[in-house]
C-alpha cells in the first residue's frame, strides 16, 4: 500500500465528493453517485501519493471529466453504480493492477484494504475488511464486513474507493456502499468482473486465465463494431448457451445486457477457456462485412484445443461438415450448420436458419470461410448431412461460390450422408465396426440393385446386407416409392456406401439393358480394387473427367451419387444441436 500513488480523492467546487483510482494513464474509476449531483465536465482529481508534478494547477487537481456511465438511476440499489472520468491530460502515475477475479475470497479470508477520504481526513484513511462470500448479491454486489469490530467504518468519502488485497495491494474491486449507521460496519463491494460490464476495456487490465489483453482487447473491439449494427438476429443468451454446452455453466439469472456481458461473462467467469473462442465464432455467422467476420472466427489467432475433444480414429480425410436440417419453424425454413474437422478437431463456422432459396448461397459461404482451417497437407472432403427425403439433392453441382460457377463437385471429393442416420447411435456403432471389417480388405464388395429389383422385400434386403454388403450400387433414383423404400432398407443395413444416378430409368420390370444398368456396369468397372476409403477421390476424379471436352466416354458420371460415412472421421458431437438465433 505504501506504493499506492494511484488512489485519488474527486472533487467539485472545492468540495470532496470521494475516491476513485487511476486505472490507465488518463482514466479513474470512481462510483456514479459520487459525481451524479454535479457538471460532468468540472471535476477535479487529486492524487494523495503522487509527485507534486501530477496535482494540476496549485493543489486544486487535474480536471476531468465523466466519459462513462454505467447507467445507474438514482436508487442505492440499481446497478451499474460505476463512472469513468478522463484526466485533461496523461499524468506520469503507474496506474493501479488488478487481482484476478477470484482473488478476493477463500479460506481462511483474505484481508483486504480500503483507502478513502471521510471528513477530518484530507489526507486519506485506511480501512480494513474481508468479503463475506463470493456470492454476489442481485447479481452485482458482494458484502463486505470489517476486519475487526473497532476499525473505520466505510463513512462516505469511501465511495469508488479501491478495495485492495493487503498483501499485494492489487484490486479486486470497489466500494460502492456503506451501512447508514457507523455501528454497522459493513458495506458493499462492485467486483471488478462487474465493473467490466460497463466498462469493456477494463475487462483488458484483469487477469483471466486462457486469455492474453491482447486477445481480450480484439475480442471487445470485434463485439463493439457487430452492436453497431441497428438489428442484430442473434441473441446473447442462445450465444452463450452454444458456447458452454449442454452441460456447460448455466446463464446467469438476470441473463445478459448485451453481447459483451456475455463475451466478457465467458472470458472470467467459465473456467473453459475455449467457450469465448466458440463463441466469437458462432457471433460471426450474423456478421455481414467479411474482414469482421473472418476476424472473428479466427480469434483468437493462436492454436486453441478443440471444441468437442478429438476426433475417435485415425482418417485420411479432414471434411467439411455441412448439415442442413429442418428448423421446426416451418416446412421451407432449414437450420444449417457447418464445421471443420482439422487437427483432430471439430470447429463451428456457422449456423443459421434460412428458407429455402437461402441455403446454398450461405453454404457455400460457410464452405469457403473452413478452408481457412485446413492445411495444404490436409485432403478436403465436402460431406452434406441431409434429410432423408432430400437425399438426391444435387449438391455436387451447387456452384462453387457466388464468383465461381463450376461445380463444387469438380472442385472437391463432395459425398453425401442421411441425417438420420447420422444421429442414430446404433447405426453409428455398427458403422464403426463395419468400416473396421472394412479396414483389413483390399477391396469392397458391392451390391447390385436394379430396375428389376424394385418389387423386393425391403425388410429380407436390411437383414441381407448387414451381413453381405460393403456398398450398394443402384440402377435407379431413390424417387418413385418402392426405390425409396429399398434405399431406406440399405440405410437401415448401415452399409457405409451408396451410389446411384440421380436421373435415368425410375424402375420395372425388363429393364435389363436400361440405362440404370449400364451405370452399374461402369460403376463395376470403375471402383475394381479400390479401397472404400479412397472412393471419395475416385469419385471426384470421375466427375472431373466428366468435364473434359476430350473425354466423352466420362459423362455418365455428371450424374453419379455418393453416400459415404465414415464415423471415424465425421464423429458426431454433443453439443451444436441447437441455433444461436432465439
Amino acid at each position: 500500500m505504501t506504493t499506492a500513488s494511484w488512489h485519488v480523492r474527486i472533487s467539485y467546487g472545492g468540495q470532496t465528493l470521494g475516491a476513485g483510482f487511476l486505472v490507465t494513464d488518463r482514466h479513474v474509476l470512481t462510483c456514479a453517485h459520487v459525481v451524479a449531483r454535479a457538471d460532468a465536465d468540472a471535476f477535479r482529481v487529486t492524487f494523495a501519493h503522487g509527485p507534486t508534478d501530477v496535482h494540476g494547477d496549485g493543489r486544486d487537481g487535474i480536471p476531468a471529466r465523466v466519459v462513462r456511465h454505467g447507467g445507474w438511476s438514482g436508487r442505492a440499489t440499481d446497478p451499474g453504480d460505476l463512472a469513468v472520468l478522463e484526466l485533461d491530460r496523461p499524468v506520469s502515475v503507474e496506474p493501479a493492477r488488478f487481482a484476478a477475479p477470484s482473488a478476493a475470497y477463500g479460506e481462511p479470508p483474505r484481508r483486504l484494504y480500503v483507502y478513502g477520504f471521510p471528513k477530518r481526513y484530507d489526507e486519506g484513511t485506511l480501512a480494513e475488511y474481508r468479503a463475506t462470500a463470493d456470492q454476489l448479491i442481485a447479481g452485482e454486489w458482494v458484502q463486505l464486513e470489517a476486519w475487526t469490530p473497532h476499525g473505520q467504518p466505510l463513512a462516505p468519502g469511501f465511495s469508488g474507493a479501491a478495495v485492495t488485497l493487503a498483501d499485494s495491494g492489487l484490486v479486486v474491486g470497489m466500494v460502492s456502499a456503506a451501512a447508514h449507521s457507523p455501528e454497522i460496519r459493513n458495506g458493499r463491494m462492485l467486483p471488478a468482473q462487474v465493473m467490466a460490464r460497463y466498462w469493456p476495456p477494463l475487462g483488458e487490465l484483469i487477469p483471466t486465465p486462457g486469455h492474453t489483453r491482447r486477445e481480450k482487447q480484439q475480442l471487445r473491439e470485434f463485439v463493439a463494431a457487430m452492436s453497431r449494427e441497428e438489428e442484430l438476429e442473434c441473441r446473447p443468451e442462445g450465444l452463450y448457451r452454444d458456447a458452454v454446452g449442454a452441460l456447460g455453466p448455466p446463464l446467469p439469472a438476470k441473463g445478459f445486457r448485451d453481447l459483451w456481458d456475455a463475451a466478457w461473462y465467458l472470458l472470467s467467469e467459465v473456467p473453459d477457456s475455449t467457450a469465448a473462442a466458440r463463441f466469437a465464432a458462432r457471433l460471426a455467422d450474423f456478421v455481414e462485412d467479411a474482414r469482421l467476420r473472418g476476424a472473428l472466427r479466427s480469434w483468437p489467432g493462436r492454436p486453441r484445443p478443440g471444441t468437442r475433444g478429438p476426433v475417435a480414429g485415425a482418417s485420411p480425410w479432414s471434411p467439411i461438415l455441412v448439415e442442413i436440417a429442418p428448423s421446426g419453424s416451418g416446412d421451407d425454413r432449414f437450420l444449417v450448420e457447418v464445421s471443420v474437422y482439422a487437427g483432430g478437431n471439430r470447429r463451428l463456422v456457422g449456423s443459421r436458419t434460412l428458407p429455402v432459396d437461402g441455403v446454398q448461397g450461405y453454404a457455400q459461404e460457410c464452405v469457403d470461410e473452413a478452408y481457412r482451417d485446413l492445411t495444404e497437407d490436409d485432403r478436403e472432403l465436402i460431406a452434406f448431412a441431409l434429410p432423408r427425403r432430400r437425399l438426391n439433392t444435387d449438391v455436387a453441382h451447387w456452384r462453387r461460390s457466388a464468383t465461381d460457377e463450376s461445380p463444387l463437385g469438380s472442385f472437391a471429393p463432395v459425398v453425401v450422408l442421411d441425417l438420420e442416420r447420422r444421429r442414430s447411435g446404433a447405426l453409428q456403432h455398427k458403422l464403426a465396426q463395419k468400416w473396421r471389417l472394412l479396414d483389413d480388405r483390399p477391396v469392397a464388395r458391392m451390391h447390385r440393385i436394379g430396375c428389376g429389383s424394385v418389387g423386393q422385400d425391403p425388410v429380407r434386403l436390411t437383414v441381407g446386407l448387414r451381413h453381405g454388403a460393403d456398398m450398394v450400387g443402384f440402377g435407379i433414383p431413390p424417387r418413385a416409392d418402392g426405390a425409396r423404400k429399398l434405399f431406406e432398407a440399405s440405410l437401415n443395413a448401415a452399409v457405409p456406401v451408396l451410389l446411384w444416378p440421380r436421373s435415368a430409368c425410375r424402375g420395372g420390370p425388363d429393364h435389363q439393358d436400361c440405362p440404370g444398368a449400364r451405370f452399374l456396369d461402369r460403376l463395376a468397372e470403375q471402383l475394381a480394387e479400390l479401397p472404400p476409403s479412397e472412393l471419395p477421390s475416385r469419385i471426384h476424379e470421375l466427375r472431373m473427367q466428366s468435364y473434359l471436352p476430350d473425354a466423352p466416354q466420362a459423362r455418365w458420371a455428371d450424374d453419379l451419387a455418393l453416400l459415404w460415412e465414415d464415423p471415424r472421421c465425421l464423429p458426431e458431437p454433443t453439443g451444436y444441436q441447437h441455433s444461436p438465433v432465439r
